[in-house]
């Protein structure tokens, strides 16, 4: 099995800033359209957190990217295309594999800005967009469903949600940040994570210093128990169990 950490939402270079959070759970933004869209901002009700969130350089009727895109059934439709799709093959990330969901968030109180996991998915198929684009999808309006981005263009589709409160253990930046700089599960160790083959991002005291940029960052688990036990205990609080 594979655990997909795949960096989503608002940042400094896409949006202008961090996500929020509001009434205790995280609200991920989705970044504004690059490519096909029929979804606005104000389509999800997320209007004024993105006029908040950009300063003002984006408005309510401004199209997203709406993606990963959760669905009221309890589904999850993600799409990737690009380098990013091709580190995925690679890395063989399929049916059964598990992508959690993270970006840059505010803290609710302090406005401290942190990295946390914000909503999940299992993979229970993937499509391949150049064989041809399902109806539902395109009527679903996901924005790689309605155009291609690119020839490796693909849906992964499977259960998936986001997270029912933004609890501490949902949290990866180490107290008081910077939000690169992750506090580490104890089986999470050096050669374990793609992008971060290099000694001295792996820190003592359970410290992970993540690169600065890139989508997908995989971690094959296999049949260990250590990181199954610690998915487990992640998805009970994403589903606020």
């Amino acid at each position: 099995m594979k655990i997909v950490f795949s960096r989503k939402g608002f940042d400094s270079a896409s949006g202008g800033g961090p996500s929020p959070i509001v009434d205790g759970r995280p609200l991920s933004l989705p970044i504004p359209a690059g490519a096909a869209s029929r979804t606005s901002y104000r389509d999800l009700g997320l209007e004024e957190h993105a006029v908040a969130a950009s300063r003002s350089r984006l408005g309510a009727d401004d199209l997203c990217h709406h993606d990963p895109m959760f669905r009221d059934d309890g589904t999850c439709l993600f799409g990737q295309v690009g380098a990013a799709q091709t580190h995925l093959a690679n890395r063989g990330v399929g049916k059964g594999d598990v992508f959690l969901f993270f970006g840059l968030f505010h803290e609710e109180e302090s406005g401290e800005p942190h990295h946390r996991i914000f909503g999940w998915m299992e993979v229970a198929e993937t499509v391949h967009l150049a064989d041809g684009v399902p109806s539902w999808l395109a009527e679903a309006n996901h924005p790689h469903a309605l155009e291609m981005h690119g020839p490796n263009d693909c849906i992964y589709i499977g259960p998936g949600g986001t997270a029912a409160r933004a609890s501490e253990d949902l949290r990866l930046t180490v107290p008081g940040g910077p939000p690169s700089l992750w506090k580490r599960p104890d089986w999470l160790k050096r050669g374990g994570l793609s992008y971060h083959d290099r000694p001295e991002r792996w820190l003592g005291n359970g410290r992970l210093k993540s690169v600065a940029r890139g989508q997908e960052f995989v971690a094959d688990v296999g049949r260990r128990q250590p990181p199954r036990e610690w998915l487990a205990r992640v998805m009970r609080e994403l589903r606020g169990s």
